[in-house]
């Protein structure tokens, strides 16, 4: 059986599955950057920009660039407030339309496992990335539990239904991460691991989130209501214990990395 691929089209949705596990992992991880203002920023599968919004707000970058596959994502990332400086195309990871040494800094949020030869990607971000500038990422823990859906994948398996992959889950391990940055000829390879909370008001709260997820959100669709019965019973049995008020708080890491090109 063929595992379905994981497409990015709705920006708005993708903003209410993800959107907030996305802010608070990409919070901390800029905190961990620390790196000063009137930077050249590349933002790499920058999605529907809500990563590239932090950026503007955060570091005081001098130019923004975002690239995503994308073109719906992009549509979204434009109308953005706070974005209209910034400069969006469609492209790809591993084949970046920049010149060499053209940016200080290069950074993919939440997507090297979406790279089908992440290797390939840490080259072209090493390759755009001018002597002394950044080269990072962070990505959510794909092989050891760490994304925030987890327990929705593992009950959907655990049914029998056949769950979208992304093409390369073990480029989120911190030893993969290393391994690539310094494979890429990088200097002061560090990584960094990154643990995040968010409170649904409820299950249904959670339920309806749901619906939202990419490729997921289809699944679910396509259950009959015996199978949606099951699973929503196998969820609320999988997931953490709702506080006294009903609310149910979920936990993700994230491992990160960054390093400096020569």
């Amino acid at each position: 059986m063929t595992t379905p691929q994981i497409r990015f089209n709705d920006g708005a949705g993708y903003e209410r599955f993800m959107g907030v596990w996305s802010q608070s992992v990409g919070q901390q991880f800029l905190d961990w950057l620390a790196l000063p203002s009137s930077l050249h920023w590349l933002d790499i599968g920058c999605g529907n920009g809500a990563f590239t919004g932090m950026i503007a707000e955060r570091c005081a970058p001098a130019i923004i660039d975002g690239i995503d596959p994308s073109e719906d994502q992009l549509i979204y990332a434009r109308q953005r407030t706070g974005l209209q400086a910034a400069s969006f195309r469609q492209g790809d990871a591993m084949a970046l339309p920049y010149s060499d040494d053209s940016v200080d800094v290069a950074v993919m949020p939440l997507v090297i496992f979406f790279v089908p030869d992440p290797a390939k990607g840490v080259a072209e971000m090493t390759r755009v990335v001018r002597s002394g500038g950044t080269v990072s990422a962070y990505a959510w823990d794909m092989e050891g539990g760490g994304f925030p859906y987890f327990s929705l994948q593992q009950t959907l398996r655990d049914l029998g239904q056949v769950v979208p992959s992304p093409p390369s889950p073990e480029a989120s391990r911190l030893d993969v991460l290393q391994s690539l940055w310094s494979g890429a000829g990088l200097v002061d390879v560090q990584t960094h691991v990154i643990t995040v909370q968010r409170t649904y008001a409820d299950f249904d709260d959670y339920w309806a989130t749901i619906q939202f997820g990419p490729s997921v959100g289809k699944l679910l669709k396509m259950l009959t209501p015996e199978q949606v019965v099951t699973l929503q019973e196998s969820l609320r049995a999988r997931l953490p214990s709702p506080a006294a008020d009903g609310s149910i708080t979920c936990t993700a890491r994230a491992n990160a990395v960054k390093a400096r090109a020569h």
